[in-house]
């Protein structure tokens, strides 16, 4: 956020701050002041109103990939009077969605809860913590497996009407790979009967991996991890969005799963990855340093 008080206005004159550059023009008119800003070489343009001389000007900037990643922090105490914008969570919502994704089937939904009737009810759900309780907007991500052959069928749909109606007898390899990879392989891996074609697979697989390299996590409970892997990647695009913005997350795991998917009416093969708490972070919501464990305890160059 970049703050800078001006007391002068005449017409084309220029100011710059460390990563911005605003250039003010009034048309002697001034109850109407224009002002173009660069940031990032990029040019940015905004009109507002003022009836005196002394104008504060706010320019809110969205971070940088590394300034949303540094700036994200779990916040659990949100400020009290500062609400959000529902159409821009909306919009970091988008973003997750744009996510990395296990053979693209996004098994995902999300749930933007905004209600306060409902944030009220999410609140005991989520054991009264602090995350939930003082959020202005909560995010519930859901993993949603039980949807594979609805995804693979969209998914083979959508490679289809990139092929523009060309008989199958001139599909290239490729091409042929790709709709085999969504008719054939992803029920044969997913298909599943009280988990025993999981357990039939994942033996079988065990024995052909004696012999070759196989992919080998095939149980009902592998499947499971690989939605909720991808249904985890969504939620971090959602907070590193929300951080590029100014607007502050916490993720939570600690909630009473049963009663969410009752308070959001869910189906039974819905799955709650975890419940997202955002608004503006207060002074006391952060509650310590930043820490990590050293870097080269985690890096293995090989």
């Amino acid at each position: 956020m970049h703050k800078k008080s001006l007391y002068r206005l005449d017409t084309g004159f220029s100011i710059t701050t460390k990563s911005v550059s605003f250039h003010f023009w009034n048309n002697n008119d001034i109850d109407n002041i224009s002002c173009v800003f660069y940031h990032r070489s990029r040019l940015h343009k905004i009109f507002f109103k003022s009836n005196q001389l002394h104008i504060n000007i706010f320019v809110s900037m969205e971070k940088t990939v590394t300034e949303a990643i540094n700036y994200r922090r779990s916040v659990r105490i949100f400020k009290e009077h500062i609400e959000l914008d529902t159409e821009k969570v909306k919009d970091c919502i988008k973003n997750a969605t744009l996510a990395a994704t296990s053979s693209n089937l996004q098994l995902w939904e999300f749930y933007h809860i905004t209600d306060k009737a409902i944030l009220n009810k999410m609140t005991k759900a989520c054991l009264g913590q602090n995350a939930a309780k003082y959020s202005k907007q909560l995010l519930v991500v859901v993993a949603r497996k039980d949807l594979w052959s609805k995804r693979a069928k969209a998914n083979a749909a959508y490679l289809k009407s990139t092929l523009n109606g060309k008989p199958k007898t001139e599909y290239t390899k490729r091409e042929k790979f790709a709709l085999s990879y969504y008719e054939k392989l992803i029920p044969t891996v997913y298909t599943e009967f009280l988990g025993i074609l999981g357990w039939l697979k994942y033996l079988v697989f065990q024995v052909v991996g004696l012999f070759k390299p196989i992919y080998r996590q095939t149980r009902n409970s592998d499947m499971r991890i690989v939605a909720h892997k991808s249904a985890g990647l969504a939620a971090q695009n959602f907070m590193i969005s929300m951080a590029a913005i100014g607007y502050d997350t916490c993720p939570m795991e600690g909630s009473d799963t049963l009663r969410i998917k009752k308070i959001l009416k869910l189906s039974r093969g819905a799955e709650i990855n975890m419940v997202i708490g955002c608004g503006i972070r207060d002074e006391k919501g952060i509650y310590g340093e930043r820490f990590r464990i050293p870097f080269k305890d985690v890096y293995f160059k090989v």
